[in-house]
């Protein structure tokens, strides 16, 4: 059985602990690899890489730092294919789902070539009589990300690739379900100039996790996943006096007018709803349909979802794959069961499901009861959720009262409305007419509430602001003919 290493000092290296973790196909349902999960010992060694790399990468300059992250930009351009092929094989979207990944994922090393400019400081010069006051951005250090099965490739780059032209050394604990593409983007980090220790990558479990919160040399962790794990990975960080971004869950809500287009409307929701098999934290999970719009509106979704095919990547006319594992399939076809009593099963996956692969098809839901499980939990799979409200205050209050915060959409022909719903949404992101309003790599990504543990977004500006903090220098060159003894507090003059 293939065994997927660690990537440690700039070379990969097997994993010491007998312990053994699967990692499926999740087409065929059969293992196809097996990763050593790290031990703490193995962690503090890849700590110690990073922490030993970090004096000469921070003292290397910008200019050289944005060129690294330049050419590791046109290596995972000219290796795009490459890349989506390894993660559809562990994950199972689709090869344009994956592709699409990586083009996102690129977005980020682009922006990160112009961190030059974003990293300029302030200077104000004669502050006092003879004194100057100048702000500059410094590196963290060591830097660790902890990232999610969903985007193997994408969101590690949301995080080490602003982490590392900013200065800091960067460990990654990616997903254990889809481990094999952090050593793809390790390897092309390499090929671009990176030296080695400045990016390593430990696979596992929980025990890495904690290895990674409890050690002394980590400055700051980034975290996307769960609400109930964000949440703890949020408190235990912090606790132990780091900088911590942790990303959490979402129920996205998409909220549909009377006035909107209801063939766009439905285009959208099944896009956004099923895309992935619905393993995206931005994913539409429940439309909320305003007034009259409801009948066509299910009408339009169900007549769309019957014609999405199900099927593996390596079938070119598949719209959509597996979940990530048996067990996952299970627990969210568990909740189309719970639905037979509680909503009305429109279109109904479970007929997808089979002895091969962990396969789902896509169900549509309508009339869920607010107060059920199909509406309060994160089912994060190809399930979508219809309610029903009457007003546009009834379906602005689900979207602020939820406690999630990740992200929203109205689809309306009115501008007015669209405004107010932008204005009024208590949401991180907000799409008009837009399903997944996912922010281009030059904003930040973000939700409020449950879905956010930390105060700075993730990736772009506020990805820059994470990395690094802020020096002030006062400074003074005086005159020795002019120097005296003063046990005033200093004084602006």
């Amino acid at each position: 059985m293939r065994l997927i290493p660690h990537w440690i000092a700039g070379a990969a290296v097997p994993g010491a602990a007998t312990r053994r973790l699967p990692v499926w196909d999740p087409a065929t349902g059969e293992q196809q690899a097996e990763l050593a999960p790290a031990t703490a010992a193995e962690v503090r060694t890849a700590v110690r890489a990073a922490a030993d790399a970090y004096p000469g990468w921070r003292a290397t300059g910008l200019s050289r730092r944005a060129e690294v992250m330049f050419r590791f930009r046109e290596l995972v351009d000219a290796n795009r294919k490459e890349i989506a092929a390894a993660l559809s094989a562990e994950h199972g979207k689709t090869i344009p789902d994956a592709l699409g990944e990586v083009a996102r994922g690129l977005e980020n090393a682009e922006f990160a070539t112009g961190a030059p400019y974003l990293l300029r400081g302030g200077y104000s010069e004669q502050a006092s009589s003879g004194v100057d006051v100048y702000s500059i951005r410094q590196p963290l250090g060591v830097v660790a990300g902890i990232t999610p099965f969903n985007f193997p490739a994408m969101v590690p780059m949301w995080m080490f690739c602003n982490a590392l032209v900013c200065g800091n050394t960067f460990v990654l604990k990616p997903s254990e379900k889809d481990p094999s593409v952090s050593l793809l983007l390790a390897d092309l980090l390499r090929r671009a100039g990176l030296p080695d220790g400045v990016f390593n990558v430990v696979q596992g479990d929980k025990e890495a996790v904690d290895a990674l919160i409890a050690d002394p040399d980590v400055q700051a962790l980034s975290f996307v996943g769960s609400t109930p794990v964000a949440r703890a990975i949020y408190e235990a960080g912090t606790r132990a006096g780091k900088r911590v971004q942790a990303l959490g869950g979402a129920k996205n809500h998409m909220v549909v007018l009377p006035d909107a287009d209801v063939a766009s409307a439905a285009d959208a929701a099944v896009s956004a709803g099923y895309g992935s098999a619905g393993e995206r934290c931005m994913a539409v999970s429940v439309v909320v349909a305003v007034g009259a719009v409801a009948d066509p509106l299910v009408e339009a979704i169900a007549e769309r979802v019957h014609k999405i095919r199900v099927g593996a990547a390596s079938d070119p006319d598949a719209e959509m794959g597996p979940l990530i594992s048996r067990e996952h399939r299970d627990r969210v076809a568990g909740y189309l069961d719970a639905a037979d009593t509680t909503a009305r099963v429109v279109v109904d996956g479970r007929a997808a499901t089979g002895d091969t692969g962990f396969f789902l098809g896509p169900s549509l839901l309508d009339r869920v009861p607010v107060d059920s499980p199909l509406y309060t939990d994160e089912i994060f799979g190809p399930v979508l959720s219809v309610v029903r409200v009457d007003t546009y205050e009834e379906a602005l209050k689900l979207v602020n009262d939820n406690p999630y915060g990740n992200g929203t959409a109205i689809f309306t022909r009115d501008g007015g409305a669209a405004r107010r719903f932008q204005y009024d949404a208590v949401c991180g992101m907000v799409g008009v007419n837009v399903p997944i309003p996912v922010p281009v790599a030059y904003y930040s990504f973000g939700g409020w509430k449950a879905s956010l543990f930390g105060d700075l977004h993730m990736y772009g500006p506020d990805g820059i602001q994470f990395y690094t903090r802020t020096k002030v220098v006062t400074s003074r060159w005086p005159d020795p003919a002019t120097s005296e003894v003063d046990l005033g507090f200093p004084k602006v003059r």
